[in-house]
């Protein structure tokens, strides 16, 4: 198939895979009269690539999963590189999730205590002459 096929097929553009191919990602064949030539095989290793994009795996991590497919193998995460950049990748999520976890607890606390200090303004609205008046303030950040 040409290029603008294969494209259409993927879900992507002609440019895309010329990006592909200029990062030896995607072969670059050419049949007689120079035209850009593909087949199932090219289709599945752009469906590899693309499922790892939304994935969030950066291109180049790519890499492995194609070279694996290109080796023969039936999918892409067969080989012990790929297996590596998995793991890799995981660990990486691992770690975001964590500090999501952490901004994610300081800023449930900073609301418990904004709560709490709109709670002190409403009752001081309703609160008698002289009573003291309610503070507001930001609490910092912890380490």
């Amino acid at each position: 198939m040409r290029i603008g096929e294969l494209a259409e097929r993927a879900g992507t553009t002609t440019r895309t895979l010329r990006y592909y191919e200029s990062l030896g990602l995607l072969p670059a064949r050419r049949t007689g009269n120079g035209y850009r030539s593909y087949d199932e095989d090219d289709l599945r290793l752009l469906q590899q690539i693309r499922v790892l994009q939304d994935f969030g795996f950066e291109l180049e991590e790519t890499r492995p999963f194609v070279e694996c497919l290109r080796s023969g193998h039936p999918a892409g995460d067969s080989c012990p590189a790929s297996l590596e950049v998995y793991r890799r990748k995981l660990a990486e999520l691992d770690e975001c999730i964590g500090r999501l976890s952490a901004i994610r607890e300081r800023v449930g606390t900073q609301l418990a205590q904004a709560e709490l200090a709109r709670a002190e303004l409403e009752a001081a609205a309703t609160a008698p002459e002289g009573a003291p008046e309610p503070r507001c303030e930001l609490t910092p950040p912890g380490p």
